[in-house]
């Protein structure tokens, strides 16, 4: 189709718009009815000639019949001659065949004879052998009575020669008439054969004539049409336009308009691809901030891009056709780079960070993909190699590690200082303490003033111990030197005891302590020491903050691994943008309203400690009149290691 065509005629045109399936149909139905035709009329004309054939056949088989009757008869009557002059039996022999033979030969002779002319000598020749036959019976009869019967038998065999001459006359009328028929049949069955030889060579030319049209049809309609395409696919294949074809409605047109249009759709991928090739290229050879650029299957460098140069210091020109081991010091450039591109054949694509060497020598840190590239039946191609300059962020990262290093050796020596300053202040304190408890054994024989000094000092004194303490169990958290001894404990058992513990300190605020025992009974594995410690300093907080309540309530819920503590009051609440600040050391929420109320901001630190280092997890939910704190601890038929990054946060809200 590169070039335009004539106009087709009419008649081409619509043959061309017939579908395939019709002129597959047409191109074998001509042929096939002109065989069809043919081999009928061979059929008929040699079933002509057969029965033509047949009739001759028959004619001969009525002469030789007619001429077995009266040899049959004829031997007969010399027999019975024989048998009446010698009287001896075995004369009788050709007598008794033809009383056997002669009427069926006569019976074949009545189904064959089909001319009337032969049937009225046929009949004649009936009437005669039968008077033949049974003169001959009479003829025997006398012979066989054994008297003097030559006065009969004489006669008898007179007329039975007589009647014998007769039956020669009939067969021979009959014989003349059946060689007349047999020249008719015989000039029939010529004449038919004559019929079939041009039958024969009418069927011939009209089959060769419909054989001729048929492959014209599928040589105009088919094959001269794909031969176009097969010119069309070629010229498609060498990247050639096509131009546009006459419409046609079979399925060849059909073909011909979508390789017209495919023609048209490559050439607009080809303009595409070509315009996006360019624009990669210009990304490639643009990107400064990463080296891309390839290598054949023996490491030779390529390609190369601004980004290659911009790192490494090579221009293409300086760097094309050289192996990409100059880029590897000289303690790696013997092993790594081979062993790199094995590493890219095996598994697709090799990985890797180190020193590399620019071209004036000087080093730098990068990090290293080498993908191999190979074509579609797999065999490699060569290999695409990029390359990031990360020396800056290897510099960041030591200096990252420094500043961590740096700061856990000053976490250290904080946990170091404050261990060593708790056990100092503990000396001088107990000294404190132990002569305040001395005061106040005596403090009778004081006055007013002088025993609430005394009160004072033995409370700042305890206050600080506290602190103390706190102090010391958050290092030793810290430090990972927390003593602690996880057993299965009895939920019920231990929250009667911290009832027993509690109940004062909460009536002294004013509120009445709600107990909600598990039922049925619920254990957990935990230090016991420990979850009393958390549980009294839940409650004591909810205590000491609610001001404006009416309870504080102890309960539990289980859940499928654990168990959630809770600890709930009435109170005021915390405001929720605060409640991050809720674990953190030395953090008293509202202190400026708070100054009466005695603490250290240690409390809930050294519970978020102690419950993690538990394995559970404490947090904090508003409720819409006070709050709620909570923990969870696991049971002992799901005990399981959480990984730290999957606990949630304390402030989660744990429905």
């Amino acid at each position: 189709m590169r070039a335009g065509t004539a106009p087709i005629p009419a008649l081409a045109r619509f043959w061309a718009d017939r579908p395939l399936a019709v002129k597959g149909l047409v191109v074998i139905v001509l042929p096939l009815a002109v065989l069809l035709g043919s081999l009928v009329s061979l059929y008929l004309a040699s079933n002509a000639e057969t029965r033509a054939e047949d009739d001759v056949r028959r004619a001969f088989a009525i002469q030789r019949d007619t001429y077995q009757v009266h040899a049959l008869l004829a031997e007969a009557a010399a027999g019975v001659r024989g048998y009446v002059l010698t009287g001896e039996d075995r004369f009788l022999e050709p007598y008794r065949k033809a009383q056997e033979d002669v009427p069926v030969t006569i019976a074949r002779l009545d189904s064959a004879i089909e001319d009337t002319i032969v049937r009225s000598h046929f009949e004649d020749l009936r009437l005669i052998e039968r008077d033949k036959r049974e003169g001959l019976r009479e003829i025997v009869e006398l012979a066989e009575g054994g008297m003097d019967t030559s006065g009969e038998v004489e006669p008898a065999l007179t007329d039975n020669k007589l009647a014998l001459d007769e039956l020669r006359r009939s067969i021979d009328d009959i014989q003349q008439r059946e060689a007349v028929v047999l020249d008719e049949r015989r000039a029939r069955v010529d004449d038919v054969r004559r019929g079939f030889l041009i039958l024969t060579a009418v069927s011939a030319l009209v089959g060769l004539l419909g054989s001729l049209s048929a492959v014209y049809l599928f040589s105009t309609g088919i094959v001269r049409r794909v031969r176009r395409l097969e010119g069309d696919a070629q010229a498609l294949a060498k990247g050639e336009r096509l131009t546009e074809m006459p419409e046609e409605a079979d399925e060849v047109g059909r073909l011909a308009q979508r390789l017209v249009r495919a023609s048209a759709l490559l050439r607009a991928r080809e303009d595409d691809l070509r315009a996006s090739e360019e624009r990669f290229r210009l990304v490639i050879e643009r990107v400064r901030d990463y080296g891309i650029f390839a290598l054949d299957p023996k490491g030779i460098v390529t390609s190369w891009n601004l980004g290659a140069e911009r790192i490494k210091g090579w221009r293409a020109e300086d760097i094309l056709g050289r192996h990409f081991s100059s880029f590897y010091p000289p303690e790696t450039r013997e092993y790594l780079p081979a062993q790199m591109l094995e590493r890219a054949r095996k598994s697709g694509s090799a990985e890797d960070e180190g020193w590399r060497i620019r071209k004036d020598g000087s080093r730098f840190w990068a990090n290293v993909v080498i993908t191999a590239l190979r074509n579609e039946d797999g065999e490699l191609q060569g290999f695409a190699k990029v390359t990031r300059d990360m020396t800056e962020r290897r510099r960041s990262e030591n200096a990252l590690r420094t500043a961590r290093e740096e700061a856990e050796a000053a976490s250290r020596a904080k946990s170091e200082f404050l261990s060593r300053t708790s056990h100092e202040l503990r000396t001088p304190l107990n000294a404190i303490l132990g002569f305040g408890q001395l005061l106040e054994i005596d403090e009778e024989k004081f006055g007013k003033s002088h025993r609430e000094a005394i009160g004072q000092i033995t409370k700042a004194g305890r206050h600080l111990l506290a602190l103390i303490n706190d102090l010391l169990d958050i290092s030793s958290i810290e430090a990972g030197g927390t003593d602690l001894k996880i057993e299965e404990i009895d939920l019920n058992e231990l929250f009667d005891e911290i009832r027993a513990l509690a109940s004062p300190i909460v009536a002294s605020a004013g509120l009445s302590f709600e107990l909600s025992q598990p039922e049925p009974s619920v254990a957990v594995l935990a230090d016991r020491r420990r979850v009393m410690q958390v549980l009294l300093n839940l409650v004591g907080n909810a205590a000491k903050y609610n001001r404006e309540g009416t309870f504080v309530r102890l309960a539990c819920r289980l859940r499928d691994t654990d168990v959630e503590v809770r600890v709930e009051d009435d109170g005021p609440g915390i405001p929720v943008d605060v409640a991050e600040r809720l674990f953190t050391p030395f953090d008293r929420l509202g202190q400026q309203d708070r100054a009466r109320v005695e603490g250290t901001g240690l409390g809930l630190a050294l519970s978020k400690s102690l419950v993690e280092s538990m394995g559970g997890r404490i947090g904090f939910e508003p409720l819409d009149q006070g709050s709620r704190f909570w923990f969870s601890l696991l049971r002992p038929d799901q005990a399981r290691d959480t990984p730290a990054e999957e606990q949630p946060s304390a402030f989660e809200d744990t429905p």
